[in-house]
């Protein structure tokens, strides 16, 4: 099969590799600006994307804009996407067997994107691109470089809205992000319209 973000997307739309398939109402490839160079990966769709299609569009994903937006990002400036792409039940952590199933489908979008950044949303998802070593409490906001790709953990949108006090210490990662993006010289909302570097004051 030819790797374009057409052939990607009608798979993972068609696709039946585990029994994730049984329970959903839409996959979910992911969104967003298909030549960004930043990528966040989340661990699954919950309730509101599964009925959508569309990833990160309810409470959490409401609290990932604003994090986006924090370090002068939106959804046409990076790519979103999920270890897996079928909602597990009642939104319990994908199994080994779902996520080995659907990684291919992550890889293939990750080859298409070829991206400097890649933010690991979650425990999942880091112990998924970092390795099985990761403890997202101990190991978040650290950067890893493999083959010119800068990859960091931070909390899952989600875990914050369950716990606000940790809110602090993902905005230090948000921070580094930003910075990482102004080191690169990646687009951002205020470089597309001519602006200085993001300001430092924002919060999540």
């Amino acid at each position: 099969m030819e790797l374009t973000w057409e052939n990607v997307i009608n798979e993972v739309l068609a696709c039946r590799r585990c029994g994730l398939c049984q329970g959903r109402q839409n996959a979910v490839p992911g969104m967003g600006n298909q030549q960004a160079k930043i990528l966040f990966v989340g661990e699954g769709p919950g309730a509101q994307e599964d009925a959508q299609g569309l990833p990160f569009v309810g409470p959490a994903g409401q609290l990932l804009d604003k994090m986006l937006a924090a370090i002068d990002l939106d959804r046409q400036h990076c790519y979103i996407a999920n270890v897996v792409k079928c909602r597990p039940p009642r939104n319990r952590v994908p199994l080994p067997e779902e996520a080995q199933a659907c990684l291919p489908f992550l890889r293939a979008q990750t080859a298409l994107l070829r991206p400097k950044i890649i933010v690991a949303l979650g425990s999942t998802a880091a112990k998924q691109i970092l390795g099985e070593q990761i403890r997202i409490t101990r190991d978040r906001g650290i950067w890893h470089e493999r083959k010119g790709c800068f990859l960091i953990a931070t909390y899952h949108p989600s875990y914050l809205l369950r716990d606000p006090a940790q809110k602090k210490d993902a905005w230090e990662d948000f921070k580094k992000i930003r910075d990482k993006i102004a080191e690169l010289g990646l687009p951002t909302i205020k470089t597309d319209c001519g602006s200085e570097s993001p300001k430092q004051g924002n919060t999540l």
